[in-house]
C-alpha cells in the first residue's frame, strides 16, 4: 500500500508540474492521490489494475467566473 501511494503521489504530482510548466499557475491547482484507497476498476485482474494507474483531472470554475458567469445571463 505505501508503495503505491508514493506511485500514485508522484503520477499526481507529475502532471501538476507538466501544467504549471507550461504556464498555468500552481494556485489553480489542488493535487490529490489516493493509492489502493479509491480504484474505480477490479484491483483483481491485471486489465483493472492497469486502468487504475490513472490521472483524472477536474477543471473547476472559481467564484469570481461564477460571479461574472451569473452577471451574464441576467
Amino acid at each position: 500500500d505505501s508503495y503505491n501511494m508514493t506511485l500514485s503521489k508522484e503520477r499526481a504530482q507529475s502532471v501538476t508540474s507538466y501544467l504549471t510548466g507550461h504556464g498555468l499557475a500552481s494556485g489553480r491547482f489542488t493535487t490529490k492521490w489516493y493509492g489502493e484507497t479509491q480504484p474505480k476498476y477490479d484491483n483483481s485482474t491485471a486489465e483493472g489494475r492497469a486502468k487504475n494507474r490513472r490521472v483524472e483531472l477536474a477543471i473547476v470554475a472559481n467564484e469570481e467566473m461564477k460571479e461574472e458567469a451569473a452577471q451574464q445571463t441576467n
